[in-house]
């Protein structure tokens, strides 16, 4: 195992739910960017496996969804991930450039919204120290 793989998977052993989420979306968005460097490049058997990794994460993300405690929001993200997950489907048989943008640019802004939420409880809690000290 390489050094960046023990690194990674010290990552995913210490990571909380919030934190993987995070690492999923990275794992996402570094994909898409592989993805359409790829599609660039006119390399169609790179882009297909980069999309692939790329769907594979949107299914992980999908199916950490808790419904039940989650309710509208995770129902909503659920539709999200399997837009997206169809968008790059399709792309795939038509204009992958366009569809690979899209997905990545709703990726990042998915991805900068979990990482506000993962940074939100540190505010509060550095904001109450301050109050009580």
């Amino acid at each position: 195992m390489t050094g960046y793989k023990s690194y990674r998977g010290l990552q995913v052993d210490g990571a909380g739910p919030l934190e993987l989420v995070r690492l999923t979306y990275d794992a996402l968005i570094k994909a898409l960017a592989k993805a359409q460097a790829a599609e660039e490049a006119k390399d169609m058997a790179a882009e297909a496996d980069h999309l692939s990794r790329a769907i594979e994460a949107l299914i992980e993300l999908s199916t950490s969804l808790n419904m039940e405690a989650g309710g509208k929001i995770a129902a909503s993200l659920a539709s999200l991930y399997a837009y997206m997950s169809r968008r790059l489907l399709e792309g795939q048989a038509r204009d992958s450039a366009s569809a690979i943008r899209e997905v990545l640019s709703l990726a990042q802004t998915l991805r900068d919204g979990w990482q506000q939420l993962a940074d939100a409880p540190r505010v509060e809690q550095r904001v109450s120290q301050r109050a009580a000290g």
